[in-house]
């Protein structure tokens, strides 16, 4: 396992973290299963577990807590909030009459008195950055949280809350979790250069890109992953966006058999390869999973490698730009972009 600080924490963190979001019922894991995971996950050297308050409305973290018990200071734990959780208007977002009770419903659920980092899940439109800022700043001043980070931010977005912790006088984001793979690249024309230039962690998640760079999905075979079952849509291949990813996939995995690797070391070096990225987060619901994907991390992908990938897909386009959620609103509601009258 290969390490790398945190931004400019100090922190030193697995090039490969564990995420939690398939603890429960989105991947019908279990305790038994979940724990096992932990195990298997930490005598491997991974040193970061990254689960969310939404992620099976809570039941990660139950099952996160109870696998770190009696171990919790050998992990590095994020968490995140924002996001919907209920049906009453206020518990989401990035108020902070919200984040101190998801912060406190999170650490119960948890089974802690703090968490090493804690993410804004997205951003929230309706609040003002030193709003925010400010409950995250008394947070960590109360010991609660010792880093707080974003997850999924737009590059401007970014930008305006590093300018609004100065301008303020407050804590500021540390890190950013945004989506990152082969087949999804968006990021390195905008999100990766902004963070590079504010020295933010980059725990970049969706390596594996829902499945696709998994080795399951193959032409001629019949799509039977997971997220298939919830999210049809994004695998059926008479969409052309679709048969745009496989076609890649395909040559992707060509290149992986060149090189002596599998097509999930490929796709997991890759990500891991950028100077900007710290860690890249893997969700395995089952051992097998998970010791396939440990076998990447080690794995040091060379430059005739990434030269082949450059060529598969051009660096800084997103395959299917629909499926982002760091686009800027004013894309994706016409009423945003023209003036009225």
């Amino acid at each position: 396992m290969q390490y790398r600080t945190l931004g400019r924490t100090g922190v030193q963190v697995s090039t490969l973290a564990l995420g939690a979001m398939n603890f429960g019922a989105i991947g019908r894991t279990g305790q038994d299963e979940a724990t096992a995971l932990v195990d298997a996950a930490l005598a491997a050297g991974i040193n970061i577990i990254d689960t969310a308050d939404m992620y099976s409305r809570g039941e990660s973290e139950e099952m996160v807590g109870k696998a770190i018990a009696g171990r919790r200071d050998d992990i590095v734990l994020a968490t995140k909030a924002t996001m919907p959780m209920g049906d009453e208007r206020n518990r989401q977002g990035g108020s902070r009459r919200w984040l101190v009770t998801a912060l406190e419903d999170s650490l119960r659920r948890l089974g802690v008195d703090h968490v090493d980092l804690y993410q804004m899940h997205r951003w929230d439109p309706n609040t003002s950055d030193e709003e925010t800022l400010s409950a995250l700043t008394d947070l960590q001043r109360a010991g609660k949280i010792r880093y707080f980070g974003s997850s999924t931010f737009p590059a401007y977005r970014i930008v305006e809350a590093q300018w609004a912790a100065r301008e303020h006088r407050l804590s500021r984001y540390v890190t950013e979790q945004p989506g990152y793979s082969i087949l999804q690249r968006g990021i390195e024309s905008h999100v990766l250069p902004v963070t590079e230039r504010y020295g933010l962690g980059v725990l970049a998640w969706s390596p594996l890109a829902s499945g696709w760079l998994s080795g399951a999905i193959r032409a001629g075979r019949e799509i039977t992953t997971s997220r298939s079952a919830f999210m049809p849509e994004r695998f059926d291949t008479a969409v052309p966006v679709n048969r745009a990813k496989l076609e890649a996939v395909e040559r992707l995995a060509a290149v992986a058999e060149q090189a002596g690797l599998t097509l999930i070391q490929l796709a997991l070096g890759f990500v891991t390869a950028h100077p900007g990225v710290t860690s890249a987060i893997i969700g395995p619901r089952t051992l097998d999973q998970l010791r396939s994907q440990l076998a990447a991390a080690d794995t040091v992908l060379p430059a005739d490698v990434l030269d082949a990938i450059d060529e598969i897909v051009t660096p800084g386009v997103d395959l299917a730009p629909g499926e982002k959620h760091d686009t800027p609103p004013a894309l994706l509601d016409p009423a945003l972009r023209r003036r009225a009258g």
